[in-house]
This record gives C-alpha cells, sequence and structure tokens, in this order.
C-alpha cells in the first residue's frame, strides 16, 4: 500500500501504479509467462536485424497484442536489431525475445543473422587490398 499524496490516505492496489510512469505492467504479463521464444527455440542475438515481413500477415490482426504491434510499428521503415528494439520499446531483451518469436511464427517479421567471424575476410587481405588501393 502507498499513501496518497493528496490526502495521505492508503489505497488498495496502488503498490501497482507509479504516479509518473502510470499503471505498471509486468514482464512475464506480456509474454503469457514464457521465457523462450516459441516452440522453434530460436534465440535472436541483440545483433540480429529484424524486418517487416512484405509477403506476411496483415499486421492488425487481433491475435496480437500492444506490444507487438509497437515492435511491427518500429520494423516499419527499416531494419532494426533485437537491442535497438528493446531501446526503443523500452521493454526488457528477454521480453523482446520472446515477441519477436511470436511475430516470427505468424510470419509478420525477418530475422537476418549477423555474420559469423569465421566467415570474414582475414584482417590481412583487407590490409593488402587498402595498401593496393593506395598504391593505384
Amino acid at each position: 500500500m502507498t499513501e496518497n499524496p493528496t490526502d495521505g490516505s492508503t489505497e488498495p492496489g496502488s503498490q501497482w501504479y507509479d504516479g509518473e510512469a502510470g499503471p505498471l505492467v509486468r514482464p512475464y504479463a506480456m509474454t503469457g509467462g514464457r521465457t523462450q521464444s516459441g516452440p522453434s527455440g530460436v534465440r535472436f542475438d541483440l545483433i540480429a536485424l529484424v524486418a517487416l515481413d512484405p509477403t506476411g500477415p496483415e499486421t492488425g490482426a487481433s491475435v496480437l497484442g500492444p506490444e507487438h504491434r509497437a515492435l511491427i510499428e518500429l520494423c516499419r521503415t527499416e531494419r532494426q536489431s533485437v537491442a535497438e528494439l528493446a531501446a526503443d520499446a523500452d521493454l526488457p531483451v528477454g521480453v523482446i525475445r520472446v515477441l519477436l518469436g511470436d511475430l516470427l511464427e505468424l510470419g509478420c517479421v525477418t530475422v537476418s543473422r549477423p555474420v559469423p567471424p569465421t566467415h570474414l575476410p582475414d584482417e590481412r587481405i583487407l590490409r593488402e587490398v587498402v595498401a593496393g588501393l593506395r598504391a593505384l
């Protein structure tokens, strides 16, 4: 119970309300208590890029919650990393991963994985290319 600043009384249930932030929703309520991103077990890296799938279903579906729709709106203009989505939506990364798993299963978004360091060109080769370009 918290004290009401106007009259000093306590209000039942007011511990779920912050005067400046408004009503609070616990992360597990947004994900339905889930901690994994769907049955496929997809793990979203912080730097994985998420984009809206233009061939996906209508994104205004009633099956989507407000957090899902917020993520769709954030991805509508450009690809964004999982970390950027978490920051822009002001939600924990764990919640974002679960919500993205839902959107991926529905076909609303696509995810492109970062290139593993073993598939990147060797630094020595890049230095040789730069040296060759400077020689031109």
